[in-house]
């Protein structure tokens, strides 16, 4: 009897000490090889190949000469006013100019557009029908107050276009946009 004791209890510490060597084993192996990722410079490197292949299409062409253009200056000197605040998301003080903006050849059924001047410059918030629906009891010449996260351009909006993400008014929040809704880009 007691060699059968002693033999279970010496097949119980090899099985112990054969997988403690062979999981050991196997978490070595794993920590040595990191895992198989893009590099950092080739990632950057076909990036820049597709920014110089749009870049010489119409579309980039036409863009660039609007950048450099008196309206491109402007619109990217308004982002240059505001950058901190859309990096930091802090709030903005806002004046509501116009609650029926509509770009021009634009469908009437598309999106709702808001124009505010904010430190002398105009900007664009642009909304869904529903969601601007919140916003109905906004007047023009009203004060809000203005957080967004970021900021784009383009040559057919005459101002610099702003992410909607939040928008109060006496601290009455009017508009919050629930970011975890929000799937990608």
């Amino acid at each position: 009897m007691k060699h059968i004791k002693k033999t279970t209890y010496l097949m119980i510490l090899l099985v112990a000490v054969l997988g403690g060597l062979a999981f050991a084993n196997r978490s070595t192996k794993k920590g040595s090889a990191p895992p198989a990722k893009a590099l950092p410079g080739a990632a950057k490197t076909t990036e820049l190949e597709e920014r110089k292949k749009w870049e010489a299409s119409p579309d980039g062409i036409k863009y660039r000469e609007w950048a450099l253009s008196p309206e491109g200056k402007k619109v990217q000197a308004s982002y240059d006013k505001i950058k901190k605040h859309l990096n930091g998301f802090t709030v903005m003080e806002a004046e509501v100019v116009s609650l029926s903006f509509q770009r021009k050849n634009a469908p009437s059924y598309g999106p709702k557009w808001l124009v505010v001047r904010i430190a002398g410059d105009e900007y664009l918030l642009q909304f869904s029908r529903k969601d601007f629906q919140q916003l109905s009891s906004l007047q023009v010449n009203d004060r809000i107050q203005l957080k967004s996260r970021s900021a784009g351009n383009s040559p057919n909006h005459p101002y610099l276009i702003l992410s909607s993400d939040y928008i109060a008014r006496d601290k009455k929040v009017l508009f919050a946009r629930d970011l975890s809704k929000i799937k990608g880009c």
